[in-house]
């Protein structure tokens, strides 16, 4: 531990799976962040929802990451593959947890690309 950069790369990886234990916590806030079923089927049924939830919040998060950086390669933006490997797709700040999202299926198949990709946030304005 007294090699600086091994302790950096270290603190890295843990700070990925701390994120994915925080997009886990914030996915199971119904239960308060905890299983509290009696019986192991109903604990081991609970951890494979939650399991295969987060695998598709991951999925999602990879598979958009890799559109934009895609599009950001088409506009002839520098895209950095040592920050690349910094990126974390354990992220929630795109997950709606609480409430009901009403959505108008026709409409919104309508903004599909013919890939079946909804389209990317426009670029936000660099400030001065």
């Amino acid at each position: 531990m007294a090699d600086e950069i091994y302790r950096w790369k270290t603190a890295r990886q843990l700070n990925k799976g701390e994120s994915l234990h925080s997009l886990r916590r914030s996915l199971l806030y119904a239960h308060e962040g905890g299983i509290r079923h009696r019986h192991l089927a109903a604990q081991t049924e609970q951890a494979w929802c939650l399991t295969l939830l987060t695998n598709a919040v991951v999925t999602w998060t990879t598979e958009y990451y890799s559109l934009a950086i895609a599009q950001m390669c088409t506009e002839d933006r520098a895209v950095d593959d040592e920050l690349l490997a910094h990126i974390s797709p354990a992220r929630s700040k795109n997950v709606n947890f609480f409430g009901t999202i009403n959505v108008e299926v026709d409409t919104e198949l309508a903004k599909l690309d013919p890939a079946g990709y909804r389209p990317l946030r426009p670029r936000r304005p660099e400030r001065a």
